[in-house]
């Protein structure tokens, strides 16, 4: 199973990264990293720095064909908002667009966005629930309520299934100071620092504050089941800002706390109604405020100290290179106008003939660096140009007629110019074309990267098959044992291939009684030796139940003593036929991922199961005797070899019986036997005169109690063979 998740990187993508890579997901990454930190996510992933508008996402949507799209990636700073609306959109609806339409042209399953409570604006209704008026007052809210439209919009056009999430204030470990979320993180950075505490206003306002990790499960949960629409995700409970401060005073001294100006335009109360999900999703909150702050608290403690050394020695280090960048170009051409100063002050300049050397320091510094250092080696060329005069002997006012020394300045100017200017030009040209260069690069690297991961998991496929008797072991399994079209042999096959595939140690199939009242046990594998139910009422089953009332994988999270595992439902001709049921799998393995994997072992089976039934039905007329329910002979003792083979590899048990026909004829005879079997038991002649019954999942402690219920209805028979 894929996930994409974009912002992955940030407070809460790593979080729900963390999340789907515990339940066995891949995890795939974009982000911008402009507020992301990739060592956020520690775990062995795959990341692309790009923006969520930005075209390359088509190449890692077309490598990788997600089950699900976290869309977490945004613009989330309200005032940023306000003060450059045009940035907010463009990540906040462009990238949400490119998102969706992704998403929806390679085949999502799934597409969940973070929306927020922002979109209900001033509403002084408590708890606002998901059906009242939107009315967001920053541009912020505003595009998250048009991207809550755009996702309704494609499920109604494109099937695309659809969750927006309204998140309230989100707090935790790695949440940083930027959105309407980061009080809580203001407020610890400041008190870990030993710094004043701010209140905006009296402190008395509220706020809905939901635990990071409450968030990321969430959001897991919705994205394996058949939840669409737009939820609330919060606490539904109102905490002040005073009150988080008296928490926080429990967890460490604070210095001091004053309280400021209420900010223009800041909600006074707010609180979010969650009784939506919790009805749908089955989904509440795990950590209340205070215990959420105590583990967000002991995070902060032990990263704030490392993470400010790091911060402040980058920003030193960038600070320093910054400067002496800027002001590098100037102190070189300072030093060779020094060294030209030099040259024409000491009368050097005569050694060399014609050579003006003011004119070549001015083409050597235009060369280098362009029209601004050009300009400036003009200026101070004239400077010295006019201290030589002045030194010579000249006076000011006879300068100002003579017109070799305003020609002189003319040319210094001249080539100042032309040379800056053609230099700059020629510069602006080459970096053009190395930023054409480095975005092809770039694109290359990219597509260089997205070819060696197919490539990767192309030659590790290939490796476990080649490699690996296992693998080898299941696929074989799964082509060749599922083939036959006998019905017992399908059973059998389906028992041995579950329990490779699975890794589990028992595997039971129960078929479904006509009636539709009655579970009856036809195989299993018990390496265990539990006992195993040989059959199962189906009013007395809760788990049963809702597998035929919704056909959906039954996972035992409850570990309920009475129910398996793992159950599945066998489909026939659209109905449900039988069940499959595992037990015994390492709790390392109770995961999604196996979920996953028992479904589609179960549609192989359901496909060798229909073709057996329908071969059957096909065949009916030439395994019968005809007339009755008596097996041909070479059909009952097809039955009875996969019977024995069941026996002998899984120690299941069945009872061959014996008996005559006595007066009766063999339909009189097959008629009464019939009665008192099950649907898994069978009636076959293989001698003239006998009848030999196998009763299916039947033990040596039973034979006495079935022979006793034939010779009340006159009928004798012996076994034969069994657990004898």
């Amino acid at each position: 199973m894929k996930v994409l998740i974009s912002g992955g990187y940030g407070f809460i993508g790593s979080h729900v990264a963390d999340r789907f890579h515990k339940e066995g997901y891949e995890v795939f990454i974009i982000d911008n990293l402009l507020t992301g930190r990739k060592e956020n996510v520690t775990f062995k992933h795959k990341g692309y720095q790009l923006s969520v508008e930005d075209p390359k996402c088509e190449e890692i949507f077309r490598s990788n064909r997600f089950d699900a799209v976290i869309h977490l990636a945004a613009q989330v700073s309200v005032a940023d908002s306000v003060s450059n609306p045009r940035l907010d959109t463009e990540s906040n609806v462009l990238g949400l667009v490119n998102m969706l339409t992704l998403s929806q042209k390679y085949k999502v399953k799934k597409f969940i966005f973070a929306s927020s409570a922002a979109v209900y604006g001033m509403n002084d209704k408590l708890p606002l629930v998901e059906t009242d008026l939107c009315n967001p007052i920053s541009p912020y809210g505003i595009s998250k309520w048009v991207g809550e439209s755009y996702c309704l919009k494609w499920e109604q056009l494109y099937d695309l299934e659809t969750v927006c999430f309204r998140f309230s204030n989100v707090y935790g470990p790695r949440q940083g100071s930027v959105g309407e979320s980061g009080v809580v993180s203001i407020f610890m950075d400041r008190i870990i620092s030993e710094q004043p505490v701010f209140i905006h206003g009296d402190g008395e306002q509220t706020r809905d504050f939901i635990y990071v990790e409450d968030v990321a499960d969430a959001i897991y949960r919705a994205s394996y089941t058949s939840l669409s629409g737009i939820y609330n995700l919060s606490t539904n409970t109102e905490r002040s800002v005073n009150s988080l401060v008296d928490v926080l005073k429990e967890l460490h001294d604070v210095k001091e706390v004053h309280h400021t100006d209420r900010r223009d335009g800041d909600i006074q109360r707010s609180t979010l109604s969650n009784e939506k999900i919790k009805n749908e999703l089955d989904w509440v909150p795990m950590y209340d405020t205070n215990e959420g702050l105590k583990r967000t608290f002991a995070w902060f403690k032990s990263n704030q100290a490392k993470r400010e050394v790091a911060v402040s020695a980058v920003a030193e280090t960038s600070s320093k290179r910054q400067w002496l960048k800027s002001i590098q170009p100037y102190f070189e051409n300072l030093l060779a106008f020094a060294l030209t100063a030099w040259i024409v002050l000491s009368q050097q300049s005569s050694a060399y003939g014609l050579i003006d050397v003011e004119l070549f320091y001015i083409t050597i510094i235009g060369i280098i660096y362009g029209n601004r250092q050009s300009i400036l080696a003009v200026v101070l060329s004239i400077g010295l140009f006019l201290f030589k005069k002045l030194d010579d002997g000249h006076e000011i006012v006879s300068l100002m007629y003579d017109t070799d020394f305003f020609f002189q300045l003319a040319i210094y100017l001249f080539i100042g110019l032309v040379v800056g200017y053609s230099v700059e030009r020629k510069n602006g040209i080459i970096q053009a074309k190395e930023q054409k260069i480095v975005e092809l690069e770039n694109r290359y690297e990219f597509l260089n990267g997205v070819y060696t991961e197919v490539r990767e998991v192309k030659d590790e496929l290939q490796h476990r098959i080649l490699n690996s008797g296992d693998s080898f072991g299941k696929i074989h399994s799964i082509t060749k044992e599922l083939e036959s079209l006998e019905l017992e042999k399908v059973f059998m096959a389906t028992v041995n291939v579950v329990k490779s595939i699975m890794g589990v140690q028992t595997v039971s199939i129960y078929t479904v009684s006509p009636n539709r009242s009655f579970m009856r046990l036809v195989a299993n594998t018990n390496d265990s030796g539990a006992a195993v139910s040989k059959s199962l009422r189906l009013e007395d089953h809760a788990y049963l139940q809702k597998m035929l009332a919704d056909g959906k994988v039954f996972v035992n999270k409850e570990l309920n003593s009475h129910a398996p595992l793992m159950s599945v439902p066998i489909y026939h001709d659209g109905t449900i036929a039988a069940f499959i049921s595992i037990e015994g799998m390492s709790i390392d393995k109770f995961s999604l991922y196996y979920q996953n994997l028992f479904k589609v072992t179960s549609d192989l089976v359901s496909s060798a199961l229909s073709r057996a039934l329908a071969y059957l039905d096909a065949t009916e007329s030439r395994r019968f005797i005809e007339g009755t329910s008596v097996l041909r002979k070479e059909a009952f003792e097809e039955i009875l070899s996969s019977k024995k083979q069941a026996k002998s590899m899984h120690n299941t048990p069945y009872l061959l019986l014996e008996g005559e026909l006595g007066q009766m004829s063999l339909k009189q005879y097959s008629e009464k036997v019939a009665s008192m079997l099950r649907e898994t038991d069978y009636i076959g002649s293989v001698k003239e005169g006998q009848v030999v019954v196998i009763l299916s999942n039947s033990a040596a402690e039973d034979a006495n109690f079935v022979l006793s219920r034939f010779a009340q209805q006159e009928i004798s028979m012996r076994v034969v063979e069994g657990e004898l």
